[in-house]
Parts: structure tokens; C-alpha cells; sequence
């Protein structure tokens, strides 16, 4: 099992101009690694849809890597996006599922199947080109480069302990930049990172 440290490290380490989408109890562990205007916490909207705002972005950029940070909890919610994912043949998106069996920012309410459901299995089973099953931390920090650069779509179950994140808010208090903004002034700042700039 790694803890969210080690599972969002390695992506940190290795990660250049990737989209990194993130979402419940990993938008504030990666806001303290990351610093990008390319990063996007989906995490005070409908929960759940992380991973289609995230293949939304893939399929709009094709040139450029995707990476969604997705909880168990929510992918749960939106099991659609997976055979969406492979039909659009989505080459440049990369799914984590951070598995830590509960909807832990809420109030660690145990998530349906946790420690039984399969989702290695669901990706499979939904067509996806690659899929990982990763619990632990040393094969997890080999197998990131290698991710990072391979045709996908790509899935990544990864086996995470709980931890003790609260509910999430936008202020500036908070310490990562990107809740820093309201949700609409960080999409128009993420678009413009986005937006190829114009000469002449």
C-alpha cells in the first residue's frame, strides 16, 4: 500500500507539460507539490466528474498528455467515463484511481466495495490499452516515466492509505494556489496556459 505521498511524488518528479486533473482528497497533496498553471482541482462541482472533465481536455488537446488524479469514491460515480475513454480512443489520457476505500474529505463514509471491487478488472474489461494494478511505493516510482510517455489510454489502480483531509474550500488561505481562485478564474487562467500563443 502507498501512502498519497508516494503515489503523487513520483508524478511530480517526472511530470513536464502534462494537464494534471485533481480531485477530493488529492487536490491538496498535489497543490503542495505542483505549482502549474496546467493543474486543475475538480473538487467543488458535481462530484465525479473528474475524469470527464479531464478526457474533455484530452480529446480538445490531443497533443497533450492528460492526467486525472480520480478517487475511488468518485470514479465510482461516473463508471461511464471508462468505455467513453476507449471509444474516443483517447491516446493521451491517463486515469489514477487513488483507492483509499473511503470518501474520505467528506467524513471517511466507506466507499460501496471497497476492498472487493475490481478496477483493474473494469478497465480491462472496458477496453483500456494499458492497466496497473500498483500497491507498492518502489515499483510504483519505476513504472511513472514509462506512463508518461506511452500511448494510452491508460488506468492506474492505485492502493492508498486513508488520510485526514477536510472538506475543501477556495480562499486565500488555502495553501495551494490553484484554491487560491474561484473555480471560473483558475478554468480561464488553465485556458489560457493552453492557448497556443499568436504571433504576428
Amino acid at each position: 500500500m502507498l501512502t498519497v505521498a508516494q503515489l503523487l511524488g513520483p508524478l511530480a518528479r517526472y511530470r513536464t507539460d502534462e494537464v494534471v486533473v485533481t480531485t477530493m482528497s488529492v487536490v491538496r497533496p498535489w497543490g503542495r507539490l505542483s505549482d502549474s498553471d496546467l493543474d486543475f482541482a475538480s473538487a467543488d462541482s458535481a462530484m465525479g466528474h473528474a475524469a470527464d472533465l479531464a478526457l474533455g481536455i484530452a480529446l480538445a488537446r490531443p497533443e497533450r498528455r492528460v492526467i486525472c488524479l480520480n478517487g475511488d469514491g468518485s470514479m465510482l460515480m461516473c463508471l461511464g467515463t471508462l468505455a467513453t475513454a476507449v471509444d474516443a480512443e483517447a491516446h493521451n489520457f491517463v486515469l489514477v484511481v487513488s483507492d483509499n476505500g473511503e470518501y474520505e474529505i467528506t467524513g471517511h463514509q466507506p466507499v460501496a466495495g471497497a476492498g472487493r471491487l475490481d478496477w483493474a478488472a473494469l478497465a480491462r474489461a472496458s477496453g483500456f490499452r494499458r492497466v496497473l494494478h500498483v500497491n507498492d511505493p518502489r515499483a510504483w516510482a519505476d513504472v511513472v516515466p514509462e506512463i508518461l510517455t506511452t500511448p494510452g489510454p491508460t488506468f492506474v489502480h492505485a492502493v492508498v492509505e486513508p488520510g485526514a483531509q477536510g472538506p475543501i474550500g477556495r480562499s486565500e488561505t488555502e495553501p495551494s494556489r490553484y484554491l487560491q481562485y474561484s473555480l471560473a478564474a483558475w478554468s480561464h487562467r488553465m485556458r489560457d496556459a493552453l492557448t497556443p500563443a499568436r504571433h504576428g
